[in-house]
């Protein structure tokens, strides 16, 4: 075994790591990224399911930025608690571990989104119907997540792992920002009903191809996933405990909340790109399409570092470069200026991403990865939501978006002081 992993088989006690040749190893993180990428295309949250649904919401049912994200915030509330799914993924499974969540809960959120299909498009149906396929597609996410976890571990490929897993969420982002003056257009008028239904009907189609994965994927992927698990046991308070009282937990925690709350970063910049700039609905899908392809060449680059590099460097590379992310938005006064800060904007964040991502693979406790992963995106969905809300009353208010602005940049600053709370152990790992 290498040094570099030796070194990351210490720093996770009780993981026997068993690094992967060249082509063994890239095959499998491809494998791992499968679900995550379906996933991110058919949530009603992410991708092309969600954009859609926001615009349906601002241009059909003419609802303004506050109440655009109350709505957000309702039918995210399972997300907020992701991870409870993530825990039920570590202990229980309908059959064959993650095969079985995949399976049966996919096939669960295909009917549901037929029935959303043919249902009336009204805000009551799309909340209580939204907030339901949330809830669903947390058992379909947990089993993603702690699946790409595990085998990141039990092959001393985290680093590698997290870039798999962030470009697959990132590009399903990108292209639906790219159709964003597309769905914008479809969602108005008179056909915007049967546009809708197409989107739910796709989504549907998405997590039918996500059923197909779960019953007939490749066994490699997961009999490595269940080949570092603990033996199925239903000891709620002893796991739970054992999570609260590991201390490696706990900077992910904080640095997952300060990189996440954004309040200038999410729907009071898509309101303020558009109403102070002027922007078109396409122009502000192709900022935040720019803003995302700006991390994928970053994520490429940390999975590259990832095995030469450790962790500790990378982390305080990422946080100092997210500091000034925002920045240039203060400087900006046109969509055509806009979309040329969404370049140094993505380029900037990338690294703390990946770094961040890594972390949290990292700091997990044996036995519980899809509790720790799940609860990582619960963090972000929490910020992000929250954020989103207290973004769009201080859009609203005196201040306007420039406080928005100052608030975020403030949040990013604190980040870095945080990898002191980092285990050194963690921070002395890099991949095999």
């Amino acid at each position: 075994m290498s040094d570099a992993a030796a070194g990351t088989v210490e720093e996770i006690p009780g993981i026997a790591a068993t690094p992967l040749g060249g082509a063994k190893r890239i095959r499998l993180l491809l494998y791992a990224g499968v679900p995550i990428l379906i996933i991110n295309f058919a949530a009603p949250y992410q991708g092309l399911i969600g954009l859609p649904i926001t615009f349906f919401l601002k241009n059909r049912l003419h609802l303004t930025a506050p109440e655009t994200a109350k709505f957000n915030l309702i039918v995210s509330i399972p997300l907020f608690v992701g991870f409870l799914f993530g825990f039920i993924r570590d202990r229980w499974s309908p059959f064959q571990g993650d095969r079985g969540h995949l399976v049966v809960f996919g096939a669960a959120c295909a009917a549901l989104y037929g029935v959303l299909a043919y249902a009336p498009p009204t805000y009551a149906v799309w909340v209580i119907g939204g907030t339901l396929l949330v809830a669903l597609m947390q058992f379909v996410a947990g089993a993603a997540a702690g699946l790409s976890s595990s085998v990141g571990r039990h092959h001393a490929m985290s680093g590698q792992m997290s870039t798999v897993m962030n470009v697959a969420t990132l590009a399903p982002q990108v292209m639906a920002m790219l159709l964003g003056g597309i769905l914008a257009g479809l969602l108005e008028g008179a056909l915007a009903v049967t546009a809708s239904r197409t989107f739910f009907l796709l989504g549907g189609g998405l997590m039918l191809v996500m059923t197909a994965f779960g019953a007939l994927g490749p066994k490699r992927l997961f009999d490595d996933a269940l080949a570092g698990a603990e033996p199925v046991r239903l000891n709620l308070g002893a796991d739970a405990l054992r999570l609260l009282k590991t201390w490696a937990v706990w900077p992910v925690v904080i640095i997952q909340l300060l990189w996440q709350f954004a309040p200038g970063a999410g729907l009071a910049l898509q309101y303020h790109l558009a109403n102070e700039l002027h922007a078109s609905d396409a122009q502000v899908g192709a900022f935040f399409a720019i803003f995302y392809v700006g991390f994928l060449p970053v994520f490429v680059l940390y999975g590259f570092l990832a095995r030469r590099v450790r962790l500790g460097v990378l982390l305080w590379i990422g946080a100092v470069l997210a500091v000034p992310q925002m920045v240039s938005l203060l400087f900006i006064h046109s969509p055509g200026g806009a979309l040329l800060a969404a370049i140094p904007m993505g380029l900037l964040g990338g690294m703390g991403q990946a770094a961040f991502t890594d972390l949290a693979i990292r700091s997990c406790p044996k036995g519980l990865e899809g509790t720790m992963m799940m609860l990582f995106l619960a963090l972000f969905w929490i910020s992000q939501r929250f954020g989103d809300l207290w973004g769009a009353h201080l859009y609203a208010s005196a201040g306007g978006y420039n406080l928005t602005l100052y608030v975020t940049i403030a949040l990013y600053a604190a980040i870095p002081p945080m990898l002191f709370l980092v285990p050194k152990a963690i921070k002395a790992g890099k991949d095999a």
